[in-house]
């Protein structure tokens, strides 16, 4: 669909490239008079590709605990078809009922993780190559600062936390370094605690030492994981029969609990060998996995020179079973793409700033639709 002369000027003046473009919009199946939710608004690339799909019917709402990126769209794109809801994609479903769009929904999009906007601020504290105040908060006027959190919590907790957020397996003699330091100072700037870590863990290629534990003390001051888990179990009372969800996660510890969802909504419940049970006494899937899509390789040569990332797309489906071709596939009067590995692709952040537990990371597409 042909930009309006608003969105045109818009998209010109303000031009973001967001990760898997292109494959997250093929994944939505957008309709032109949909209703459409990106949970993670950030600069407004995926929302305006959306938008641009839209004819005067069709909606987006833009979700962002980050009031940089709402005071961004606010600023950059004034489009009445755009909504935007300044709070975390965890209250989701509260925001919808304030609206009365619960079930309503043809479409979410999910793009996890930090992004880079927030990285090339210094003040906001999430780069390790650049000095600012040790903040890492999604949400300013909210929780404490990583600073703050690092002073109060105990060695121990801290170490689990590097271990478990970030798979940093020094995670004991950096916590413990960190609170020996403690004693007679304050960690308050990004490369205070960065070279800090520097002194007892060695660069890996390609890779800062302080890498793993950023990414680790962001994800816990933030609660990334648990606001993620409430997220997607909300996404399925917000979607309508055979609305989708498409997720783009980026490190292996979120996207663990992507495909644990994923599982669980799409797959029927094992049932014992021997035991007597009536089909009609099974509890339905919610779900549909349709699998994952392959970035272009058009995408991969442009962002050459950076890091990657993963992209999961699923849709909810409306019967309980779904014809899945190679490539391509029909539901119905429903398209979808039926993508069938994973891929490597690039993240549009210098490599040394990626914050990523795995080391390589991926972006998934994973399609669901909506059953019952």
């Amino acid at each position: 669909m042909p930009l309006s002369k608003n969105n045109a000027s818009t998209k010109e003046s303000n031009h973001h490239d967001s990760v898997l473009f292109d494959e997250s919009l093929k994944g939505l199946n957008i309709k032109p008079d949909g209703i459409y939710i990106d949970a993670t608004l950030g600069r407004c690339g995926h929302a305006q590709g959306i938008l641009n799909h839209l004819n005067d019917s069709g909606r987006v709402i833009g979700f962002d605990q980050d009031i940089d990126a709402i005071q961004y769209a606010e600023n950059n794109f004034p489009d009445s078809r755009l909504g935007l809801v300044h709070c975390n994609f965890s209250k989701l479903n509260n925001e919808l009922n304030k609206i009365e769009l619960i079930g309503k929904v043809d479409g979410i999009l999910m793009d996890l993780g930090i992004s880079s906007p927030q990285i090339d601020n210094a003040d906001r504290g999430f780069s390790f190559n650049k000095d600012g105040a040790l903040d890492m908060r999604m949400d300013q006027s909210k929780r404490i600062t990583a600073a703050e959190w690092l002073k109060e919590t105990s060695e121990k907790e801290i170490a689990d936390a590097l271990y478990q957020y970030g798979e940093e397996k020094r995670s004991r003699i950096i916590a413990s370094t960190i609170k020996d330091y403690q004693k007679s100072n304050e960690i308050k700037t990004t490369l205070e605690l960065a070279n800090l870590i520097s002194t007892v863990v060695k660069p890996g290629k390609n890779k800062h030492p302080a890498t793993r534990s950023f990414q680790a003390i962001r994800i816990a001051i933030n609660d990334e994981l648990i606001t993620l888990s409430e997220a997607l179990t909300q996404s399925i009372d917000a979607l309508k029969k055979g609305g989708r969800l498409a997720i783009i996660s980026f490190h292996s510890i979120e996207d663990r609990i992507v495909k644990q969802f994923i599982q669980k909504h799409s797959r029927p419940k094992q049932i014992p060998k021997g035991l007597p049970i009536m089909m009609n006494n099974t509890q339905p899937c919610l779900l549909k996995d349709l699998g994952k899509v392959k970035s272009s390789n058009e995408e991969i040569k442009i962002r050459g020179s950076f890091k990657c990332n993963c992209l999961t797309i699923s849709l909810r489906v409306i019967l309980s079973a779904v014809a899945v071709s190679a490539i391509t596939g029909t539901f119905g009067n429903l398209s979808f793409i039926c993508p069938s590995c994973v891929y490597s692709f690039l993240k549009s952040c210098p490599q040394d700033e990626i914050q990523c537990a795995s080391s390589i990371a991926n972006k998934e597409i994973s399609i669901f639709f909506k059953k019952f």
